[in-house]
């Protein structure tokens, strides 16, 4: 189960929708070993597509070496989808499922497709098969 903080959930979905059309891209950090995830990074879509996303490799070495600094991992990863729903396409089941990726990264999925509505899922690799898990938005952390 993802245990969120209402204000990150927030983040995100402003993200998506001021990256809208295009997918918007970013991650969640944490101190590590903890699965609390404490703060926003936003990232850029390198690819600038409303049906793919990519960080920027030069601003995701920057992210990454921050994080070490500060004794943190990236806890969620999160993207949005413009035109389909809060589901993994099969360019993130076939990312989810390979040597590059996280098993314990929360996948947030974000869709804009209704801008009267946002979808807010989050997915695990569990034994190689992408797996909804449930998320707990919460106002702070007890």
């Amino acid at each position: 189960m993802l245990t969120i903080e209402r204000s990150l959930v927030d983040k995100i979905v402003a993200h998506a929708r001021a990256d809208h059309p295009d997918e918007a891209c970013g991650l969640l950090a944490g101190p590590e070993g903890s699965d609390r995830p404490t703060r926003f990074i936003p990232m850029t879509n390198a690819q600038r597509s409303p049906t793919y996303h990519d960080f920027d490799s030069g601003e995701w070495i920057k992210v990454d070496r921050e994080m070490s600094d500060r004794d943190e991992e990236m806890i969620v990863h999160y993207h949005s989808h413009t035109s389909t729903e809060a589901y993994p396409s099969r360019t993130d089941i076939d990312y989810l499922r390979s040597p590059l990726a996280d098993p314990r990264v929360h996948r947030v999925i974000v869709s804009t497709r209704d801008p009267e509505e946002i979808e807010f899922r989050s997915y695990l690799l569990v034994d190689g098969e992408v797996v909804e898990e449930k998320v707990e938005i919460v106002d702070s952390y007890s």
